[in-house]
């Protein structure tokens, strides 16, 4: 076989573009899987989350801007050919963080740096989101073959690892820990399992299925061959059977797929990994033969249902210039609210600096009397936007500073992602305020409410800055009201039980 010549700038340029076409454009068989489960969704709360999801990814597709705030970091599974030359004066680790360099500071879709140094001491951004986290094979063969992911930070932090017993069984723990993951990866979308090998090669296995197209449903029509196939179909089954549904508020779809891989290990092992893929899945392959970079073919717009986000008429509108705790008290979990007016904003960062700076006595930077508070990260925006994509983060992240924040700051509402944990349901009952959330994956059509962005405190943060937005008719629903009521505990609970209704009269 003759020798293949791979030139330094070709994979760079690849690497950048495909970072940008996987920053508005899902995969095709990721939109038809969400489609498929819009279609069928029967919980109003999930389906509405649907639809914004689409409409959403509809929207990134046409204009070219992120599904995601969280535009992730980035992951390459890299196999290189052993008759592969390189013509590069760089190393291939440094061809591809140059090529994530160029993507995440493109002009006309600037993409958020994520990705903190030294990230247990000062945790201070890199600005372009290098490093990479990049794998190797090499293989017989003439090209280079790479697999581009960016993987949200949201749905990262719900990985979970177990060495079992080798009798243990997987399927329960996998169902064991699928519900203590909550809603902060943003269901529906994909489980990634590795099984065997050792833990690191568990977990790499559990990242690389996830790069595999959707097709559980061809799985089964045809049926299972292998007792992988077989545990693919039963985690499946049992999973949607929680009832946790889109965005955690109770439906019929959790996952889309799941997929599987496994690797020998040692006798006395079963190590397995189990790693979410979120609503803003990513990932784009290309191959490399030495003729020039590779070009990314633009999905049919007819692949996306052409469907309109409506709210419905049980929408209440809320002027936050006029709010009152008197009037936060009011709200009940599940309502659907339009929020306009000045809103507020900060996450992890700001809010350690917040809560030292009450700790110590000192004065805050922004007064928070009767405010509300966004936890987001946003985009910078570009070509005269007031702001980039602007969708929520995991509010649980916040959980340890909301009592402090309700009770020594006047703050009176808070607005994220998925469930609050029980401490923070405390504060917020305790404190008579309310937490809502915003629909995780739809950052574009989010930050198309927001009319004005200012930064007002810790400009050093960047991102993670306290922000003042004016907002027109951001829609949001009540997760926890004033009384502590969750629905993040009552829609699965209520979703779970219809399923197990279903399936019981099936097999009588």
């Amino acid at each position: 076989m003759s020798r293949t010549v791979i030139k330094q700038e070709d994979l760079i340029q690849s690497v950048a573009d495909a970072l940008q076409f996987i920053s508005y454009y899902h995969p095709v068989d990721f939109i038809r899987g969400m489609r498929e489960a819009w279609e069928k969704e029967e919980s109003p709360a999930a389906k509405a989350a649907l639809t914004q999801v689409l409409v959403n990814s509809r929207m990134c597709a046409i204009g070219k801007r992120p599904i995601c705030q969280d535009t992730g970091i980035v992951i390459a599974f890299v196999e290189v050919g052993m008759d592969v030359q390189w013509e590069a004066d760089l190393s291939v680790d440094e061809m591809i963080n140059e090529g994530v360099r160029r993507a995440y500071a493109f002009e006309d879709n600037v993409l958020r740096a994520s990705v903190l140094a030294d990230p247990d001491g000062a945790r201070s951004n890199t600005q372009d989101n290098t490093p990479a986290v990049i794998h190797y094979k090499v293989v017989p063969g003439n090209r280079v073959s790479v697999e581009v992911a960016a993987k949200g930070g949201g749905s990262e932090a719900k990985a979970k690892f177990a060495m079992l017993n080798p009798s243990d069984s997987i399927v329960d723990w996998v169902l064991s820990v699928v519900p203590t993951m909550g809603a902060g990866w943003c269901p529906p979308g994909l489980l990634g399992v590795g099984i065997g090998g050792t833990p690191e090669k568990a977990m790499l296995l559990a990242k690389e299925s996830m790069m595999d197209p959707i097709d559980i449903h061809a799985l089964q029509t045809r049926g299972a061959a292998n007792h992988l196939e077989e545990l693919r179909l039963e985690l499946f089954e049992k999973v949607n059977a929680l009832g946790i549904g889109a965005q955690g508020l109770g439906g019929l779809t959790t996952v889309l797929d799941v997929k599987i891989r496994e690797y020998p290990t040692h006798a006395a092992n079963k190590p397995v990994a189990v790693i979410p893929n979120c609503s803003a899945t990513r990932h784009v392959h290309f191959s490399l033969d030495g003729s020039g970079p590779a070009h990314f073919e633009a999905p049919d717009l007819s692949e996306w249902p052409d469907i309109e986000f409506d709210l419905g008429a049980d929408v209440k509108r809320v002027n936050l210039d006029t709010l009152t705790p008197a009037e936060v008290a009011t709200w009940q979990s599940g309502d659907t609210l339009l929020l306009s007016g000045k809103l507020l904003t900060g996450r992890d960062a700001a809010h350690k600096k917040l809560v030292d700076l009450i700790e110590q006595g000192k004065p805050l930077p922004v007064d928070f009397t009767n405010r509300m508070i966004y936890y987001v990260g946003p985009v910078d925006p570009v070509k005269g936007e007031v702001i980039g994509p602007a969708g929520p983060t995991t509010a649980t992240r916040m959980d340890k500073f909301t009592r402090a924040m309700l009770e020594k700051t006047g703050l009176i509402g808070m607005v994220g992602k998925a469930e609050r944990g029980a401490a923070a349901i405390d504060a917020i009952r305790d404190a008579r305020a309310a937490y809502m959330i915003a629909v995780g994956g739809a950052a574009y059509l989010v930050a198309k409410a927001i009319t004005k962005s200012t930064v007002i405190a810790f400009p050093e943060l960047g991102m993670e800055a306290i922000h003042e937005f004016e907002v027109k008719d951001m829609p949001v629903t009540v997760a926890v009201d004033a009384t502590g009521a969750s629905v993040h505990r009552e829609g699965p609970k209520i979703w779970s039980a219809k399923i197990a209704e279903r399936i019981d009269a099936v097999s009588v």
